[in-house]
């Protein structure tokens, strides 16, 4: 079975430049900051790429779960993590590629990431253009121009359940997760091999998989916040366990005549088709307050609902979820 956690965000920028993307080509002054954009049918979109989301996630494990970072080794061209998912968390969960040494050999060790995010786009168009100035000297004070948006930024994400605290052996690109004295710190500390495959023991496991979901309420960064200072945290989450790593939540909220709208068809449609793979109930976190004419429509989702839907707080959402999880996720390894 391929169990993955999918799921799906909205994040709150009402005043926000959460990722920037240097300067600007032809702003009114020299030191002009613009943000990270697309353009679709002639449209600027703002959003945060995926290696921030990423970035927000990993600081609020390490903060709120007090994972041991993994340390970062620095040469000319190239940075690599210590590349111990044993010893670090985070290197077992967000994935590394690293050069080691084995019997006085170079050996690449890679690991493909068991959580995979999108980017953070936004539904709305539009970008403002501001200005301020630096006039804490003598004399004229010196410009400078930034960009902002007032939107809400969605994305997607999966971890994949089956492959955490997993590691392959063999010598094969992304496969070659283990050199022989990591294989054999793994196996002192109670894992296992099978067919050239070393399992953590299967709570260590779980712990991963919960803490990873347990700190989404706690997601926060992205840059000018001395300015337009934002809460990133989630104020929309929905998330089920699938036999199958279909991000099936990705298009349930979107974007019509200027508005963002739930897509209840398109949510009934989704629950139709997949209902065989949701393992789990499905979990929507909600904000109240937030998005206001869109509540209605998520209630409207959940009678009579096969699967089951959950409707609380994003908090709750998760803590939700991480309970399932402990309850009902069991390896065979």
């Amino acid at each position: 079975m391929n169990r993955t956690l999918v799921g799906t965000i909205l994040v709150d920028a009402p005043h926000s430049a959460l990722n920037n993307a240097g300067q600007e080509a032809g702003s009114r002054t020299d030191n002009a900051i613009g943000v990270k954009k697309i353009k679709v049918s002639g449209k600027e979109y703002p959003y945060v790429s995926g290696q921030a989301f990423r970035y927000w996630w990993r600081t609020a494990l390490l903060e709120n779960k007090k994972w041991l970072p993994s340390p970062i080794n620095r040469e000319e061209k190239i940075a690599y993590t210590a590349a111990n998912p044993i010893k670090h968390e985070e290197d077992d969960v967000f994935g590394y590629m690293a050069a080691k040494k084995e019997n006085k050999k170079n050996i690449t060790l890679t690991r493909g990431s068991p959580l995979k995010c999108s980017p953070l786009i936004s539904l709305l168009a539009g970008i403002t253009n501001d200005f301020g100035v630096m006039s804490r000297h003598d004399g004229n004070p010196v410009p400078y121009e930034y960009q902002l948006y007032s939107t809400i930024l969605r994305g997607i994400f999966s971890l994949h359940i089956e492959e955490v605290g997993k590691f392959y052996l063999k010598e094969r690109a992304g496969y070659k997760n283990l050199n022989d004295d990591l294989k054999k710190e793994a196996l002192q500390k109670g894992a296992k091999e099978v067919d050239g495959i070393v399992y953590l023991k299967p709570e260590e496991r779980i712990k991963r998989i919960t803490d990873t979901i347990e700190v989404l309420p706690y997601l926060y960064g992205g840059a000018k916040q001395a300015v337009a200072h934002t809460d990133v945290s989630p104020k929309l989450i929905i998330m089920a366990v699938l036999s199958s790593p279909n991000p099936i939540f990705m298009n349930i909220v979107g974007e019509k005549e200027g508005k963002v709208i739930f897509n209840v068809e398109g949510f009934k449609q989704i629950l139709k088709d997949y209902a065989d793979r949701v393992l789990s109930p499905i979990f929507i976190g909600y904000r109240k307050g937030f998005l206001p004419n869109m509540e209605t429509d998520i209630e409207s989702v959940q009678s009579n609902a096969t699967p089951k839907i959950e409707i609380v707080s994003p908090k709750d959402a998760v803590v939700k979820m991480s309970e399932w999880i402990k309850t009902n996720l069991k390896f065979s390894e």
